[in-house]
């Protein structure tokens, strides 16, 4: 295997705690903080860590973490998960950026922790055979999707978590019958702010990135589902009539989708 998963869990703290590694890291350490705050001291710079900031350190980096009693005398709360590994492909990945900061702020993302839980969850299963195989996969998609989770934030800066959000709800329910209220709602907004929002950081509108993931969905159904009809294609990629779908599909290649559905079984003769 390129990676190596040494230890992979979830630790929370309600009592003062303190951990060291003066004298440096063996391996790479990735934590999130879920819960509360933590400080932790590296390479010379304090970071103070709350809810969504991501902890990233490589072999050799200095690591002090303090769990404190908070100063206005409130209950004591961190909780985070964690993980340390090594391999080749985590140091080849870890280079692919210039520059990575130790910290990052990525917000609890759904799908980022349940890669982590898989993870964390596989490990706790034993060394057998397809368990590491499945614990290499996770632990390579895991890294790509902090990538992108940090890449996003710094894309649309603090202020932008709530049209990240946007963005997300829209992916996961294109294809299916939606309002826009329901994604104000999840963003935490008003539909006049998500409206707004969403087409000054985007360049676009949420019903115009809905109508892009369909008709993606719908091309990708063509392409291996020669035994549906276009009409069924249309209703499970969330269009509300294949009149719809067809106008749409042609605004935006130029042809109608039979001669589209056409042009993939005549490439493939």
């Amino acid at each position: 295997m390129d990676t190596t998963l040494l230890l992979c869990d979830y630790s929370y703290h309600y009592k003062p705690f303190i951990q060291n590694t003066k004298s440096g890291l063996p391996h790479y350490l990735f934590r999130l903080q879920t819960e509360g705050s933590c400080k932790v001291y590296s390479l010379g710079q304090e970071h103070t860590l709350t809810t969504g900031d991501l902890l990233l350190l490589k072999p050799g980096d200095d690591y002090h973490l303090v769990v404190e009693e908070p100063a206005n005398e409130g209950r004591l709360s961190s909780g985070d998960y964690y993980l340390f590994c090594q391999g080749p492909w985590i140091d080849d990945w870890w280079n692919r950026r210039r520059s990575r900061p130790a910290v990052s702020r990525v917000g609890l993302d759904e799908k980022l922790i349940g890669l982590w839980r898989n993870l964390l969850l596989e490990r706790r299963r034993g060394s057998l055979e397809e368990n590491t195989e499945l614990e290499d996969v996770l632990l390579r998609g895991l890294c790509l999707y902090i990538d992108r989770a940090i890449s996003e934030h710094v894309q649309t800066g603090l202020k932008g978590t709530s049209t990240l959000k946007l963005k997300r709800f829209i992916e996961e329910h294109a294809t299916t019958t939606f309002k826009l209220e329901e994604a104000a709602s999840y963003a935490g907004l008003s539909l006049s702010s998500a409206v707004r929002l969403f087409k000054e950081h985007y360049g676009k509108t949420m019903v115009q990135y809905a109508i892009e993931i369909r008709l993606k969905a719908a091309v990708e159904q063509m392409k291996y589902s020669n035994e549906m009809t276009l009409e069924h294609i249309a209703e499970i990629c969330g269009f509300a009539s294949y009149s719809y779908f067809h106008r749409v599909f042609r605004t935006h290649f130029g042809i109608s989708p039979i001669e589209y559905r056409s042009r993939i079984v005549n490439s493939h003769i």
